[in-house]
């Protein structure tokens, strides 16, 4: 389980398509990491301590949501367009779907030998996307795999052999964008891409010197956020500088703006848009004199 190092900071930063920033929460006790916010705009839904806490935006509560049937949570969580259901990715290799009100979890993904990451859900509620780790086996790479919501048999949707990670449905259901080392044999130099989720039209969206992850359209279309590492970073790791950037989805060469953050691992894992495609939360880890900073 992630903990913070002594003299480290858990901060919650929600993001404004203008440029803005707002520090929502701040804490030294707990690891909090990768966002969604509520279909009601009202609160951020975060793990930390392999538990699920909701963050209440207007009064800056954190609190713990009651949920059965789980083992440790990773920081793989999305909601589902009902806003009243979340599917989260324990530390078991499984994926869940449970009640964001609380209650009892029900396990989805089947005992295929595969770990199982969820990333995204389609807008229909009907499909999840997710990347499998056959085995387990963190040597191998992870795959793009879709399965319906319900469980059943999953598709693996062909992006080339280089690992892949957070595919993520465009809001009209046409395009699963993703980070892949497909383009490139340079190991670890992820960069960003689409493909239709019949394995069509796979396409690079930028050709860039940086290592860059999780890309999360805005619920208009219009935006996408995502995370940038250092040349020559592998994987996706924590504690270290990393850029936060916003794009128009019809030019993602060109950031609209870019915020550099201590973090990495956690900060941006998940979609983290407000509903009105205004804003997008992340969070920083910030250490006493590390490089990089918490702001703009």
């Amino acid at each position: 389980m992630r903990a913070l190092q002594p003299g480290q900071q858990c901060e919650v930063w929600i993001a404004s398509a203008g440029g803005g920033l707002e520090l929502a929460y701040a804490t030294g006790n707990m690891l909090l990491e990768a966002p969604n916010w509520t279909l009601d705009g009202r609160a951020l839904i975060l793990n930390g301590d392999g538990l699920l806490w909701k963050l209440d935006l207007a009064d800056g509560s954190l609190a713990g949501i009651g949920l059965t049937g789980l083992p440790a949570l990773n920081n793989d969580h999305v909601l589902a367009p009902d806003g009243e259901t979340i599917f989260l990715s324990g530390e078991d290799g499984h994926i869940y779907r449970a009640p964001l009100a609380g209650g009892q979890a029900t396990r989805i993904t089947d005992g295929d030998g595969s770990f199982h990451f969820l990333h995204g859900v389609s807008p229909d509620g009907t499909e999840l996307a997710y990347v499998g780790i056959e085995g387990g086996d963190f040597t191998r790479p992870g795959r793009l795999m879709t399965k319906k919501s319900d469980g059943g048999a999953a598709a693996r949707v062909d992006v080339g052999p280089g690992h892949c990670d957070g595919p993520e449905y465009s809001p009209d259901g046409g395009w699963l964008y993703l980070n892949t080392e497909s383009f490139t044999m340079v190991p670890g130099h992820a960069q960003l891409a689409r493909v239709r989720p019949d394995g069509s039209q796979f396409e690079r969206l930028v050709h860039s010197a940086s290592v860059d992850w999780f890309p999360h359209p805005s619920p208009d279309g219009r935006l996408a956020g995502y995370l940038r590492f250092p040349a020559g970073t592998q994987g996706h790791p924590a504690d270290l500088p990393v850029d936060v950037v916003l794009v128009s989805t019809t030019d993602w060469t060109t950031p609209l703006h870019t915020w550099p953050v201590f973090g990495g691992q956690g900060t941006l894992n998940v979609n983290s848009w407000s509903p009105d495609s205004d804003r997008f939360a992340y969070v920083a880890y910030p250490l006493s004199g590390a490089a990089g900073s918490s702001g703009p």
